[in-house]
């Protein structure tokens, strides 16, 4: 049984916990470690003495009751990106943004190569000293967690996506011990935790200069990743998953997943296509994911994501998306095409808009209905920006599926972690969402036919 400290009681009890680990880092009595919980989870556990100041609950990103300064990534985004050009209520604040790729890292990279091309830019022009982003772990069962790299080599290491949980619960206690200053890699939350952590501690803004968000569709729990392996033909010692395979002959989407199965000595794989869409269902997601707002990763220094829009979409190569919202970003990306050793091109806002529409329409148009439901099981949500919309009824009822289906999900691999049973257990409700999703948008479609008409 794992031991939570009352003060962060309210978070982990609602299932807010993300796992980024920050409440480790502020704990002052050190009494603070990160575990898995029964979910394939990272949460805090209690393994210390706690004195209950709570330093650790306002650094949390989910934090149910947070103080009106820094209530939401706005207030945030003002305090530490406030520099920025251009303001737009979907996407942030930002300087601008871009489409394309690195001509030295896109086919060694699971996208465009973007992010590895400007890490190693913080390393080479001295801006920063080290690194804090996903490697291999050599621990057992953790296939990756956050490391920390100080030369280029230990950096492209990790110059893959990762959908595996992992926790800066383990590196940022060390940041202290660490002569110079430091750039972190994260999703959206873990970002915003970081940027928590600054507010309440100044000096921290000095000692990490640069954030690189990635654009995250939500963060997967570590069952995602046994039920791909054997999905996979692999058995239950496997290692060295890869999430991102490309095929340069086919689209960015048509990628495959791989590991290597310890009994067999075979590196197996699967083209996810013949998985089914593990996205757009909900399957093995953090319950937190479901009060996620923040598309764009708003609070870093730069963001990065794919470019699922024509024509990027069609290159398997992979094509990078691109904002920049800091003075050093916007920096680094003009000189790396000035260079030729970008290949970008600038978008309008609307277009990026358009290339992330399947989750903005998520995380936007269906978070009321997701607060709604959830607070009517007497659970907490964090304060949002968007959770004031009208949700159509037949979008309801497919955010009604996919939360339904995330629940089970968890529940069910946790029960029998087999593939086949897994299945078959959970094909009559992600059927049902196919048909629900459908209905959607069949209804919508008529609807702008009708609206053309009108006009």
């Amino acid at each position: 049984m794992i031991r939570i400290p009352k003060v962060i009681t309210e978070v982990v009890q609602n299932d807010l916990c993300i796992g980024c680990g920050l409440c480790v880092y502020k704990c002052p009595e050190k009494a603070l470690t990160m575990n898995w919980n029964e979910y394939g989870f990272w949460v805090p556990e209690l393994t210390g003495n706690c004195d209950t100041k709570g330093e650790c609950i306002e650094v949390c990103p989910f934090n149910p009751k947070p103080p009106k300064e820094v209530e939401t990534e706005n207030e945030l985004a003002q305090l530490f990106l406030g520099g920025a050009s251009n303001l737009n209520e979907k996407t942030g604040r930002y300087n601008k943004f871009y489409a394309g790729y690195s001509k030295e890292f896109r086919l060694t990279s699971s996208s465009g190569g973007v992010t590895s091309y400007i890490l190693t830019k913080l390393l080479e022009k001295r801006i920063v000293d080290c690194i804090f982003s996903i490697k291999e772990s050599e621990t057992p069962g953790v296939y990756y967690e956050y490391a920390i790299s100080f030369t280029r080599d230990e950096l492209l290491k990790a110059s893959k996506t990762r959908y595996f949980p992992v926790t800066l619960g383990n590196v940022l206690p060390k940041i202290s011990e660490i002569q110079g200053k430091v750039a972190i890699v994260g999703v959206a939350c873990f970002i915003k935790a970081i940027r928590l952590a600054q507010y309440k501690n100044p000096a921290l803004k000095e000692k990490i200069p640069f954030l690189a968000g990635i654009i995250c569709g939500g963060l997967k729990s570590r069952f995602y990743t046994e039920y791909l392996s054997e999905k996979a033909g692999a058995g239950k010692q496997f290692r060295n998953p890869q999430y991102r395979i490309k095929n340069i002959d086919s689209t960015a989407g048509d990628y495959s997943f791989g590991c290597y199965d310890v009994e067999t000595r075979q590196k197996k794989t699967i083209r996810m296509k013949t998985a089914g869409d593990m996205w757009g269902t909900g399957l093995f997601k953090a319950h937190a994911c479901d009060f996620c707002e923040d598309v764009t990763t708003e609070l870093a220094d730069i963001s990065m994501g794919d470019a699922w829009i024509n024509p990027y979409h069609q290159d398997g190569r992979g094509t990078n998306l691109v904002v920049t919202r800091s003075e050093l970003a916007e920096n680094l990306v003009s000189e790396g095409i000035a260079k030729g050793e970008l290949v970008l091109e600038e978008m309008d806002s609307d277009r990026f808009i358009l290339s992330q529409k399947g989750a903005y329409n998520h995380k936007h148009n269906g978070l009321p209905y997701r607060i709604k439901r959830t607070e009517a099981q007497n659970m907490l949500t964090p304060v949002k920006r968007f959770g004031n919309k009208k949700v159509p009824p037949d979008f309801k009822v497919v955010q009604f599926l996919r939360m339904k289906i995330r629940k089970k999900s968890l529940e069910e691999w946790r029960k029998n972690p087999k593939a086949e049973i897994f299945d078959r257990k959970m094909n009559k409700y992600l059927i049902l969402l196919k048909l629900a999703t459908a209905v959607y948008h069949y209804k919508k479609l008529i609807m702008r036919k009708f609206s053309k008409i009108l006009k």
